[in-house]
């Protein structure tokens, strides 16, 4: 009976198991914790710019500006005011018999424009604080960009070290063949097991690596590393083409300069004095009369001109047209220089490719092959060179793509070319 139950419950088991599995499968995240999910770099930067403050906070700067723009566009506000005069004194004027009270309006006529400069230096510090938002995100972008670089080098970099790892352990197990065939002294055999402990070692710390850079990349974002990259994004050498004349970068210091030739013309409005109009009814407590009353007053402008603040809002325009055609400059130095970089790496990743690669690859399998064949014509130290000759290429050929899309990194930015990924962050704000 006992052997009928069980064989029951087996056959249960193998009924419902099938079913757990498909089900466990349908839930959140087993997919996510079973097989991590491959990332491109268009995908790394939306989760950043969705997560990160910095697109509310150029959203905020930009509401506060607005808020300025509409505070600018007011007109002073009138006065409405009483005076008494004659209520207080002495011989006739000691009773309230003898009080004037006048009940006035006044309001500031502005002269000058003073009113459209300010609206002028509000619109463009509005369009200012726009540029500056682009700008800053773009630059998270970049710096994104930078840190998706160096998490898919350790990436592709740990791979080479799991492969070498591999090709000593085959090394380890065809030199103890020979070993036991006394083929080989006894200390070749601890230098191979050296040479093996010290690529576990590489593999580890490649592993850590990449695990760390992942982490560093997630931490944009809030992720937890749980994730792997597209390499072929790594493999692929494309260089920007398209260079827009007038990126971000030089937009932001135009409207600078827009602002500071606003700031000239408001400097300017307010050295013209304005004008105060004053309108009211007098009424006479002796007799009961009334009498209307107006005034004007201005300001003679005899001591304060305003003429330091306007040779400074000129100077500050002055400086911003310098900065503008410096940027310039630098922005082309700096084209030519990353394009000149990206041409040469990848000149040398296709001659590594096509030339010095499968020569490694062929001579590290003929070594192989003739020291797997026995005898003394091949030696531990002829697999070993061959094995570090090709690993050294492949490393290096990691570290000319790292450096080709980190210099591509830096044309992106110029070129502005991740903006079109921006579109979309002001209506989430």
């Amino acid at each position: 009976m006992p052997l009928i139950r069980d064989a029951r419950r087996l056959a249960l088991y193998r009924l419902v198991l099938p079913f757990g599995v498909a089900l466990l499968a349908l839930l959140p995240g087993t997919d996510a914790i079973a097989q991590p999910q491959t990332l491109s770099l268009s995908d790394v930067l939306a989760r950043t710019i969705d997560y990160d403050p910095t697109a509310r906070a150029g959203a905020a700067h930009i509401r506060a500006a607005e808020a300025s723009l509409d505070q600018a566009d007011t007109r002073p506000n009138p006065v409405l005011g009483i005076e008494m005069e004659d209520f207080a004194g002495s011989g006739n004027y000691s009773r309230f018999d003898e009080t004037s009270t006048t009940l006035y309006y006044e309001e500031l006529w502005e002269r000058g424009g003073k009113r459209k400069a300010r609206t002028d230096i509000a619109g463009a510090e509005l369009a200012l604080a726009e540029k500056r938002r682009t700008a800053n995100l773009l630059d998270l972008a970049a710096e994104v960009q930078a840190a998706w670089i160096d998490a898919i080098a350790a990436q592709v970099a740990a791979a080479l070290a799991d492969d070498r790892l591999s090709a000593v352990k085959q090394m380890e197990r065809e030199f103890q063949r020979r070993a036991n065939r006394a083929l080989d002294p006894q200390f070749a055999h601890e230098r191979v097991l050296a040479m093996l402990s010290q690529a576990q070692i590489d593999s580890e710390q490649a592993a850590l690596s990449a695990q760390t850079t992942r982490a560093t990349l997630a931490s944009y974002w809030g992720g937890d590393g749980n994730f792997r990259l597209d390499e072929a994004e790594f493999t692929r050498l494309a260089m920007n083409g398209e260079l827009d004349d007038d990126p971000t970068d030089l937009a932001l210091l135009t409207a600078a300069r827009e602002t500071a030739a606003a700031r000239v013309r408001f400097e300017k409005a307010n050295s013209v004095q304005d004008v105060s109009l004053r309108a009211g009814l007098r009424h006479f407590s002796a007799d009961d009369d009334v009498a209307v009353v107006f005034g004007v007053s201005i300001p003679l402008g005899v001591y304060d001109t305003n003429r330091s603040s306007i040779e400074r809002a000129q100077a500050e325009q002055l400086a911003a047209e310098i900065d503008i055609a410096a940027a310039r400059n630098r922005r082309q130095r700096e084209i030519a220089r990353l394009i000149a970089a990206q041409s040469a790496g990848a000149v040398e990743i296709r001659r590594l490719d096509a030339e010095i690669l499968p020569r490694l690859e062929r001579a590290l399998a003929l070594v192989r092959e003739g020291f797997n064949r026995g005898g003394t014509a091949f030696t531990l130290l002829d697999v070993t060179e061959s094995q570090r000759a090709l690993t050294g290429a492949y490393s290096r050929r990691i570290d000319l793509l790292r450096r080709f899309h980190l210099d591509g990194m830096r044309l992106d930015r110029l070129s502005d070319r991740h903006v079109s990924l921006l579109s979309n962050v002001e209506h989430k704000q």
